[in-house]
């Protein structure tokens, strides 16, 4: 199994989302792991010329074009590359961070992570499975506030990934020690999901 982990906290020690990923990917034990952090190397925002760029053929692209979407080719060839996704979503202000949203934009790109049909929207990025790991103060996931996991799930199946697999840390301010509890007992599950797949 290849895993693609991204990491998107901008707090790099005792963060909890990292720590999540961590024991994410130690219970996994996949044969290679890729390591996508957006805080430690943040992402280009898209540009008008990304923008442009990704309208025009491949062979017909310019090379400032070719160079401005080398980036976003270089993580959609990491995103193909995987079988498996680890993502940590801390919640911020209800949604997701200003990294992760770089990220997401960077990847979406039609002709190549999903495509219009007569029948709607196509994601082409099937037979994957991703590992949402959220942590948050206060905001419950799934609730009228929550931004972030909806949004990043429905981001996912929209280029075809959807066996998405969601552990919450979502009441830290409240009850840090069971929500941790909780969460840690979900990774720990997935444990026994992997040996009997």
């Amino acid at each position: 199994m290849k895993l693609l982990r991204i990491d998107s906290s901008a707090t790099i020690e005792g963060s909890v989302t990292r720590d999540l990923t961590d024991r994410v990917v130690a219970t996994l034990a996949p044969d290679a792991v890729t390591i996508r952090d957006l805080a430690a190397t943040p992402l280009p925002q898209i540009t008008a010329d990304w923008i442009t760029a990704r309208t025009v053929a491949e062979n017909g692209r310019s090379d400032a074009q070719r160079a401005e979407l080398a980036v976003s080719d270089n993580l959609i060839g990491e995103l193909i590359e995987a079988d498996t996704l680890v993502i940590g979503l801390p919640v911020y202000n209800f949604s997701v961070p200003a990294a992760l949203k770089a990220w997401i934009d960077l990847v979406a790109r039609v002709g190549v992570t999903f495509r219009y049909t007569p029948d709607g929207p196509e994601g082409l990025l099937k037979g994957k499975r991703a590992i949402i790991a959220m942590a948050s103060g206060g905001t419950a996931a799934g609730s009228e506030i929550d931004f972030a996991s909806g949004y990043l799930q429905h981001f996912l199946g929209f280029i075809g990934i959807t066996d998405v697999t969601l552990i919450a840390a979502d009441a830290l301010a409240k009850d840090p020690d069971g929500t941790l509890a909780r969460a840690h007992a979900a990774i720990d599950s997935l444990e026994s999901m992997h040996q009997a797949a």
